[in-house]
């Protein structure tokens, strides 16, 4: 729904009234997007002379609609005009309703440079192009765990034995052996959810519908109380599904707060976005000249040292302080399966899994499957019979520190290394 608000005072309290109007009958999810010509807080003009009588209004009509802003990027105001001391302001938005972010949850708007014009143009994109043909890195859900074959699964697969050179290589095996077994099976569980969602919900709508003109039969009793337990059961699934995504601990889980979690979980997906980035006065835009350009940057920045005539004498320790022989056994004594133990449950939930995919809560849960062969990577480890550079890669997660990030330096890394331990 495309929008142009009057800019003058007197017209605006007959737009907002139709905004609402307009709101209260449409059923549909909806896009509302334009320009509004009304701020919604102080911080969207740079001046101080702010009127906060309709930023009040507008606010209270886009709350009581439940109406959510797609957040801007690319730039902090949408409006300018052209005195030598300009104003800027931010009057064009895009909202939506809960319904419609459910169908586009990674949506975004970027704006766009303006030109000559005094609007800066709105940039909708509704995530989905962006990711085709791209596969999605392996991520196992906590919402697993409730399944009855789910551990069963993992067992058979694990138990299952695999070929390798040293301990490190057969564990990396099996952890792929495992996902590719489980990423079927997830695509198969979700379809059959799809369908038992469905057919619960029709079951207790009929016979609810039924019980209001006559009594219900012992048998229809039964159809709806296990009806009514099984659409619970998908539904608790489904809630600790986006609550593990949304990372929110602010809330309880077991709440009934399953849409709360998933517009945490599509907020954070949509700040994560990188439209542009400025090297040395030049944009570099679209997703694969940013690739190129962000994989040089750290390629330069953690590959091979430049040649220097740096070297240091092992040789030399008089002034070096040095532990005792004691301690030395200490710190070189084998791994103890206690140690490994208390490490893996010393990992705390609901966390960003590592490179494997796998949370904290997979090794807790499975650890009698897995502590052998996890057990062996360390004695390999310890014994100096494992290829250490193996283990030396990870992937690198791109952040924003700041909002409208525009150059590489404000963008955080965080670096998964694959061995978690």
């Amino acid at each position: 729904m495309a929008v142009y608000g009057p800019a003058q005072d007197d017209f605006k309290p007959a737009f907002l009234a139709e905004l609402v109007r307009t709101c209260q009958q449409n059923p549909v999810p909806t896009l509302i997007g334009g320009d509004f010509n009304i701020m919604r807080h102080s911080k969207e003009k740079n001046k101080n002379n702010f009127n906060p009588r309709w930023p009040f209004l507008f606010n209270a009509v886009i709350d009581s609609f439940d109406l959510r802003e797609i957040e801007l990027t690319g730039r902090q105001f949408t409006w300018a005009n052209s005195l030598s001391d300009p104003t800027f302001e931010k009057l064009d938005r895009v909202l939506m309703t809960t319904e419609w972010e459910f169908k586009y949850p990674l949506v975004t708007v970027h704006a766009l440079d303006r030109g000559v014009s005094d609007h800066a143009p709105l940039l909708l994109d509704t995530g989905e192009p962006s990711y085709t043909g791209v596969v999605k890195q392996f991520k196992m859900e906590l919402s697993w765990f409730s399944h009855e074959d789910f551990r069963d699964r993992v067992v058979q697969i694990w138990n299952k034995p695999v070929n390798g050179q040293n301990a490190a290589q057969r564990w990396n095996r099996k952890l792929g052996a495992l996902r590719k077994d489980l990423r079927g099976w997830a695509a198969h569980i979700q379809g059959e959810y799809k369908t038992q969602k469905q057919h619960f919900q029709n079951t207790v709508t009929s016979l609810d519908t039924v019980v209001e003109t006559r009594p219900l039969t012992d048998d229809e009793i039964s159809q709806l109380e296990t009806a009514r337990d099984g659409l619970i059961k998908l539904l608790r699934e489904e809630e600790i599904k986006f609550y593990q995504r949304a990372k929110a601990n602010d809330v309880l889980l077991g709440d009934s707060n399953t849409r709360y979690f998933q517009m945490v979980a599509n907020g954070k997906h949509r700040k994560k976005r990188i439209f542009s980035l400025d090297h040395e006065g030049i944009k570099v835009e679209g997703q694969n000249n940013l690739k190129t350009y962000i994989t040089q940057f750290y390629k330069d920045l953690f590959g091979p040292p430049e040649d220097n005539n740096f070297y240091t004498d092992e040789h030399r320790t008089g002034d070096i302080p040095q532990v005792s022989q004691p301690e030395n056994d200490f710190l070189t004594a084998p791994f103890t399966e206690k140690e490994i133990r208390d490490a893996v449950f010393d990992m705390e939930h609901n966390k960003a899994p590592g490179p494997d995919g796998f949370p904290a809560e997979f090794y807790q849960h499975f650890w009698d499957i897995i502590k052998g062969d996890l057990m062996q990577v360390f004695h390999e480890l310890h014994t100096g019979d494992l290829p250490v550079f193996s283990l030396n890669f990870g992937v690198i997660t791109l952040l924003p520190k700041t909002h409208n990030a525009s150059k590489i330096q404000q963008i955080q890394t965080h670096l998964h290394a694959e061995c978690k331990l």
